[in-house]
């Protein structure tokens, strides 16, 4: 009998052949993880190589890319003031209402929400209802544009709301708080905050601040890392683009002319004032206007300024400049006294005064005075005609006066050849017919004489201006002396008398010293040729004090009815604007006229 020792030996030896049997599947599978985890080892090493050594730069390229944004910051555009720092034009924050009608619920829920946005929007409750409720019933997925331009006021009552498919989008938008005010002027932006009119459009690149990019990182879900933004990101330069217009004499000009405008059923007007020292422009108001908040409600000539891009032709208001060309070359004397027929032939037609009287001789004074289209002939026939042709190129007929708005249009003189032929050329440029300007210019031309005889540019840029109260100025062109100070002078004191005792009486301003000269100048057709019957201009230019002259104030009034001339109708609104200044500017009365 077996011990138990010997019975386990006995199943521990058994054959070889049966163990290996036993075996072989571990071991195949051993093998075959093994072979697995090593090709696997293979790959990756092979991969990592890949990614590491060959494809390093690019992915390292790529990786950059994705952790690195580049952000431009929002900067508003510059503010406009007036001279005394009064807001024109400024940026502000606006939102835009969209409503996504398959948000709501249903159409008791559209009804709803329409009732509470109408209401705020101050919109007739039914045309919201209708537009949110058949929004919903048509099941639109796209949202519907509902409102824009909303304040932050509004924009907060509305999220108030709490409402399914209320959609307030943020944008930047110009403010123009004078609105018809200044439009003229400061002009106005589109939607894409591009100036299209003013010193919006003219002077673009002041108004736009510099935006650099600024490189920053991302984490791996795409959120700024704070560390990594530069300090200056949100600063803002508090520059302003500071101008030379009045608001207040602005506003108070803007309301005699239209005043004057209603009375005589005139077509369009215009008022200038300008300091003659140095062509600042305190006040420019063109007629009709618009809102430049709301431009978009009006047609596009509303936006063109005529005073500086349509031509006319001047009239009387420029014989006191052919009477400063004559005294300058000393073909006449400030005495000189010439007949004053009413009618007198040149070159074969016919020139007559505008009224009839009966002046057998007049002065040269009494020329302005009476606007006397025969004298003024007679005065200027006493000059060569090349040389008299030299002297209004001189004057820069046929040029711009180069003032920092946009679309000035050249004026239009003959050419030297047939001016200087046709005696009948220098007769009707003597009473301011016959070549073209805009008002723009015939102001530049009158503060020449108030000046003491230099040509100054007309601008309303004053410059930028800082949070330090320090101005960068424009550089202007230097000043050009085109009289000498006793002509200048001696043409002003007999634009006096014509106020004191001629056509412009209507602008006299008890206490003060005035001078000026009226204009009714007839229209010419649409290519030159010829004129439109019963259609005139009516102007008016006046300087005070004549003791000191410093402001030019010329008023147009075009196509007025009934008894229109520069007197009845141009004149009385220089003299509103004339109390105006004199208020603003606190311009002390005028010392006694003294006796000769």
């Amino acid at each position: 009998m077996d011990t138990p020792r010997q019975s386990i030996r006995q199943k521990r030896k058994k054959p070889l052949s049966q163990q290996l049997k036993r075996s072989s599947v571990p071991y195949f599978r051993l093998l075959l993880v093994w072979g697995v985890l090593l090709a696997g080892g293979l790959v990756l090493a092979g991969n990592l190589y890949h990614l590491q050594v060959v494809h390093s730069s690019t992915l390292l390229r790529r990786a950059q890319q994705q952790q690195t944004t580049y952000i431009r910051p929002f900067v508003p555009r510059r503010q406009v003031v007036d001279r005394n720092d009064n807001v024109l034009a400024i940026d502000r924050q606006v939102y835009t209402l969209y409503v996504h009608p398959r948000l709501f619920k249903n159409v008791l829920e559209a009804e709803s929400v329409a009732k509470k946005v109408a209401a705020m929007l101050d919109r007739p409750t039914s045309d919201l209802v209708t537009l949110l409720t058949d929004g919903y019933n048509n099941d639109r997925n796209r949202g519907i544009r509902v409102a824009s331009a909303l304040s932050e006021e509004v924009a907060d009552k509305l999220k108030k709301l709490k409402a399914n498919g209320l959609d307030l989008v943020q944008e930047s938008s110009r403010l123009y708080p004078q609105e018809k005010v200044a439009a003229d002027v400061v002009g106005y932006v589109d939607r894409d905050h591009r100036g299209q009119a003013g010193v919006e459009y003219s002077q673009q690149k002041l108004l736009e601040r510099s935006a650099e990019s600024y490189k920053l990182r991302k984490d791996g879900k795409g959120v700024l890392l704070s560390d990594r933004v530069p300090e200056n990101f949100v600063h803002r330069d508090e520059t302003k683009l500071q101008l030379t217009i009045d608001t207040r004499l602005q506003r108070t000009t803007r309301i005699a002319l239209r005043e004057q405008m209603q009375k005589f059923n005139a077509k369009r007007g215009g008022v200038i004032v300008m300091d003659a020292h140095d062509g600042s422009i305190l006040s420019l108001v063109a007629e009709p206007s618009y809102n430049p908040n709301e431009y978009f409600n009006f047609e596009p000539h509303a936006f063109r300024n005529w005073l500086l891009a349509d031509l006319y032709e001047p009239g009387s208001t420029f014989k006191p400049i052919n009477i400063a060309i004559a005294l300058e070359e000393k073909v006449i004397k400030p005495d000189d006294v010439f007949p004053d027929p009413d009618v007198i032939k040149v070159g074969g037609w016919s020139i007559r005064n505008a009224e009839k009287e009966d002046n057998l001789a007049l002065s040269i004074t009494g020329i302005l005075q009476h606007s006397s289209n025969v004298g003024m002939v007679q005065v200027m026939q006493r000059l060569k005609p090349d040389v008299y042709y030299n002297w209004l190129q001189k004057l820069g007929l046929g040029k711009t006066v180069g003032i920092d708005l946009p679309f000035e249009a050249r004026g239009q003189l003959k050419n030297q050849a047939k001016f200087v032929s046709s005696p009948i050329e220098p007769a009707t440029a003597s009473f301011g017919q016959g070549f073209s300007l805009t008002p723009i210019q015939l102001v530049q031309l009158h503060a020449a004489l108030a000046n003491g005889g230099k040509l100054v540019t007309p601008h309303v840029v004053r410059g930028l201006i800082d949070n330090q109260g320090r101005l960068q100025q424009p550089n202007l062109p230097q000043p050009k002396a085109i009289f000498s100070p006793q002509t200048a002078q001696t043409v002003v004191k007999m634009l006096e008398a014509v106020v004191l005792e001629g056509s412009g009486k209507a602008s006299q301003v008890p206490g003060y010293r005035i001078g000026g000269k009226t204009g009714t100048a007839q229209k010419a057709n649409i290519g030159g040729r010829g004129y439109q019957r019963g259609a005139v201009i009516t102007s008016f230019v006046g300087m005070l004090p004549i003791e000191s002259p410093r402001y030019v104030v010329l008023a147009v009034v075009d196509e007025p009815k009934g008894i229109a001339y520069g007197s009845t109708v141009a004149a009385p609104i220089v003299k509103s604007v004339m109390e105006s200044l004199i208020s603003i500017e606190r311009i002390p009365p005028s010392q006694p006229i003294p006796k000769e």
